[in-house]
C-alpha cells in the first residue's frame, strides 16, 4: 500500500494534504523519513510514525463515489463493470462493497465501505436513513403530485410507499425535482412516477442521510470520506 493512501485511511488528511504533510519530513517508516508519497509498505508489518508518534492503522475504508452512468453497484460480474472497478488496487484490497444500490443508470452519491455494521445500520428500514434524488421528469409535475407523493403512491405490484417529500424545481415538458425518500424498493424512484403518470429521464442521488454529495467529483471519481463525514453517518444510524 501507499504511504500516503495509508496515511488517509488512518484520518491525516486527504491525498493532498498527505503529501504536503510528507514535505515537511514528519512521516517515518521504521524509522526512515519518507518524503515520497508513492512509498510501498505493508500496514500489518511496517511501523509508521507521524511526529514521532505512532500511527495505528485503521481496519475500516470509507468512500464516497460520484457513480457514472453505465455501471453496475455490485463488487463483482463476468459481464458488466461495476464500481468496484472503479477504484484503485490500494482500495481494492479492503474489499468495500457499495451501501445499498444504484440503478446501472442512474449516477450520483454511493457510500462503498467495509464496515459491515455502519452499512446495515445505513440500509436497516428501521432506521429510515432518507435518501435525496435530483430527476429530470418527462411531464409536468404537479401541486397534486406532491400531495400524493407526501400521501405514498400505489406502486404497480400494489406496495404503497413511505410518504416522500417531492421539491419542484421546475416545470414544463421535462420537469425538474428532488424527491427524498426513506426506503429503497427496487427502481422505486422511476416507479413512483410511473405511478402518477410520468417518467423519469434522468436521475442522480445528491444526499444520503446527512451526507452529501462531493460537487467537485465528476462521475467515476471518488475520495475517502473525512473523519467529520464518518461521524455523521455514524451518528444517525
Amino acid at each position: 500500500m501507499r504511504i500516503d493512501k495509508f496515511l488517509a485511511n488512518s484520518g491525516f488528511g486527504s491525498r493532498k494534504e498527505v503529501k504536503k504533510l510528507l514535505k515537511t519530513g514528519a512521516v517515518k517508516i521504521n524509522d526512515e523519513v519518507v518524503k515520497d508519497s508513492q512509498t510501498q509498505l505493508t500496514p500489518e508489518v511496517d511501523g509508521v510514525t507521524v511526529h514521532g508518534e505512532i500511527v495505528e492503522y485503521k481496519e475500516y475504508i470509507y468512500l464516497m463515489m460520484n457513480k457514472p452512468s453505465g455501471v453496475i453497484s455490485a463488487t463483482e460480474d463476468n459481464h458488466e463493470t461495476t464500481v468496484i472497478d472503479l477504484l484503485e488496487l490500494d482500495d481494492q484490497r479492503f474489499e468495500p462493497f457499495p451501501v445499498g444500490r444504484l440503478d446501472k443508470d442512474t449516477v450520483g452519491l454511493l457510500i462503498l465501505t467495509n464496515d459491515g455494521k455502519l452499512a446495515h445500520r445505513l440500509l436497516s428500514p428501521k432506521k429510515h436513513v432518507p435518501k435525496t434524488y435530483y430527476a429530470k421528469i418527462e411531464g409536468v409535475v404537479t401541486e397534486d403530485d406532491i400531495e400524493r407523493f407526501r400521501s405514498g403512491v400505489t406502486l404497480e405490484d400494489g406496495y404503497i410507499t413511505k410518504p416522500a417529500e417531492l421539491v419542484i424545481l421546475s416545470s414544463g415538458n421535462e420537469s425538474e425535482i428532488e424527491l427524498t425518500i426513506t426506503e429503497g424498493k427496487f427502481h422505486q424512484v422511476k416507479r413512483m412516477f410511473i405511478a402518477v403518470g410520468k417518467k423519469v429521464s434522468f436521475l442522480m442521488r445528491i444526499k444520503m442521510g446527512p451526507l452529501l454529495l462531493d460537487q467537485t467529483l465528476k462521475q467515476g471519481e471518488y475520495r475517502d470520506l473525512t473523519n467529520e463525514e464518518i461521524e455523521l453517518l455514524k451518528s444517525t444510524t
